[in-house]
């Protein structure tokens, strides 16, 4: 792999590599990151890799490569999005908002306790040259964070804050201009690459770690939402600051009737997405820009002398997101979909507005002027590379003959083809040896009820052979939840915990504390938890995870993929679930000495026309429909493991 990134980053070629689970891939990137000539990007898609590369491979590979060739550029920088660090002009003169008060009227509440904790800890770290950010800070929710932090839209500007030079965020950028590597995260990429809007340094190569999720992360950085009350707060931050023409309403006031015009719209709407935009919203949103509009132009320009005033600065930044989301919602781009969310309890519904697909600008705005290296233990769909290319704007005929190192002949003009090569390093894992996959064929489909008997015994059984040890992927909180009461009931000796009864890393922590435990959930599971050893032997999906049919993003991108003449259940259903399955199934065998089993009870992986196209994205697992055979499997394993014990 080190030599194939090698090669990419000399050639100015693109690279997908599927490395799986202990093959060392962020070294093999990193070692030619670093040898490179010119500045490299390295983003991620989650915290704990961030945390990993950071403090743990470069530092250590820094360390070789300096005894080795000290003439090599070896400085690294961490650099994030603005709100991911605390700011200093935020926590020493404040801000007026929406919970300003709540500090000074309530200097004793649990808010005003934890904020004031971190605008001490961000002074510790201005003192003593810390990096100010969020992960790093006391425990703290989202809204005690938002007291000492601020958006991109709400910042002075360095050149007019007067703690511009101590700046957390300025020292970071400062840092990455001197940097040969920067490690970044999947969005920041995304906002700096695609949006056009400079967040990182120029830079010739990224890789792109956990590429699996990139698609995902650059559709959600691309994701605006507009609430009916974030018009009224805009409005009401902004009645101290615009000026009025006339005795009338003033321009606040009428944002603030734009936006009662647009909560009255969505209150007659249901949710979902929008094919044909109803008349009464389509008119407030119009309502809403110009309104915002107005309201921004009536904002007196700022002068260059005198203080900054931060109040202004958050108020109109408010006015102006305002504006930029509802043009875009009202302009009803084909290229965008646009929908309104379920809500729930005290959240209201929202509309949001999305791409419609983003390998058009990830391959003009990213893929045309970088080289990209993209890898994850999960890029093989169905056998190969095509779906992970075609997401990203690699088209399936360009890729490179690995063998002569040629181009193969591309579909289409060849002016805009990106030629790229696609490998597969392997595995350290002899997954036949170490692991079973069961499909429990003999289960009738699953339904739109959730979990019927036949699959709540079926899981007591294969459970109850583990002797606890299992991790269950659930396609829905609902399904978890029904999941544990039952093995509550009925294997009451076990220890069994579900997702929502405490944070996640409590709940990892105390699955890996005990074998005898039973950990189910959802999403966060299939793809964020790393539990090597005999705490996990036995690994449950529930159904084949396909996106819902009324999921207004998905539906809206296999319809499109249908129009086109493509099979859009294949490329965007069949697509997503092979994906999450791959990252479900990669919870089981994380070291050479994980053995277990993956018991899937959805029938439809052994009998559906696509089942094969599934099983082809899952590691080579022995194969089985004998439950019988499985259960006796689990129990050798957990008779083997307390023996040991």
């Amino acid at each position: 792999m080190a030599e194939a990134v090698t090669e990419a980053l000399t050639e100015h070629r693109h690279l997908v590599v599927q490395a799986g689970t202990g093959t060392g891939k962020s070294l093999a990137y990193l070692v030619p990151a670093l040898l490179h000539d010119k500045r490299v990007v390295v983003a991620t898609a989650t915290l704990a890799l961030q945390h990993q590369l950071v403090e743990r491979d470069i530092p250590r590979l820094v360390e070789a490569v300096s005894e080795v060739h000290p003439e090599v550029d070896t400085s690294y920088a961490v650099l994030k999005g603005r709100s991911n660090y605390a700011c200093l002009h935020r926590v020493r003169e404040g801000a007026p908002d929406d919970d300003q008060g709540a500090l000074v009227e309530l200097p004793q509440s649990t808010l005003g306790k934890k904020v004031l904790e971190l605008r001490a800890w961000a002074e510790e770290e201005a003192e003593h040259g810390g990096s100010g950010e969020r992960d790093r800070a006391p425990r703290h929710t989202d809204r005690e964070w938002r007291q000492v932090s601020v958006s991109h839209r709400d910042c002075l500007g360095a050149s007019r804050c007067p703690f511009g030079e101590e700046c957390f965020v300025e020292v970071a950028r400062e840092q990455a201009h001197r940097s040969h590597l920067i490690v970044t995260n999947h969005s920041l990429l995304a906002i700096d690459a695609i949006e056009g809007v400079p967040m990182i340094p120029d830079y010739d190569v990224v890789v792109v770690d956990e590429a699996h999720e990139v698609v995902a992360r650059v559709t959600q950085a691309a994701t605006d939402e507009l609430l009916a009350s974030d018009v009224d707060r805009a409005a009401r931050r902004s009645r101290r600051y615009v000026e009025s023409d006339s005795a009338d309403l003033s321009p606040a006031d009428d944002l603030a009737d734009a936006g009662d015009a647009l909560g009255a719209a969505i209150g007659e709407c249901r949710p979902g997405r929008f094919d044909e935009v109803p008349e009464m919203l389509a008119d407030a949103l119009v309502l809403v820009r110009d309104a915002a509009r107005a309201c921004l132009s009536a904002y007196p320009k700022e002068t260059d002398s005198g203080e900054p005033d931060a109040g202004r600065t958050q108020a109109r930044g408010s006015v102006q997101e305002v504006f930029v989301t509802a043009e875009r919602m009202a302009v009803r781009s084909e290229s965008d979909v646009l929908w309104l969310s379920e809500g729930g309890d005290r959240i209201p519904p929202r509309l949001c507005v999305a791409p419609l697909e983003v390998w058009g600008p990830m391959r003009d705005k990213l893929m045309t002027d970088k080289t990209v290296v993209m890898t994850s233990a999960t890029l093989m769909l169905g056998g190969d590379f095509d779906a992970i290319a075609t997401s990203v704007g690699l088209r399936p005929t360009e890729r490179v003959d690995t063998t002569t190192g040629d181009p193969a002949a591309p579909g289409g003009d060849e002016r805009d083809a990106l030629p790229w090569a696609g490998l597969d390093v392997g595995s350290p894992f002899d997954y036949g040896q170490q692991a079973i996959l069961y499909v429990a064929r003999h289960l009738p489909p699953p339904g739109r009820d959730g979990l019927g008997e036949a699959q709540l015994a079926e899981i007591a059984s294969l459970v109850d052979a583990a002797d606890g040890r299992t991790l269950g992927l659930f396609s829905s909180r609902r399904a978890a939840e029904a999941a544990a009461e039952a093995i509550r009931e009925r294997l009451p000796h076990l220890t069994t915990l579900a997702q929502g009864e405490a944070q996640l890393p409590e709940l990892a922590r105390q699955f890996v504390g005990d074998p005898h435990t039973c950990l189910f959930g959802t999403l966060s599971l299939w793809q964020g938890l790393d539990v090597p050893g005999d705490t996990c032997q036995l690994v449950l999906i529930d159904r084949i995870p396909f996106p819902r049919p009324d999921d207004p993003l998905m539906s809206a991108r296999q319809r499109a993929a249908d129009r086109e003449g493509r099979n859009g259940f294949m490329q965007v259903a069949a697509t997503h679930a092979a994906l999450l399955l791959a990252q479900g199934t990669g919870r089981l065998i994380r070291t050479t000495t994980d053995r277990g089993v993956v018991a899937i009870l959805d029938p439809r992986l052994a009998t559906a026309r696509y089942g094969s196209f599934l099983k082809a994205s899952l590691p080579p697992m022995w194969t089985t429909y004998d439950g019988d055979l499985v259960r006796q499997a689990l129990k050798r394993l957990a008779h083997a493991e307390q023996h040991t014990a």
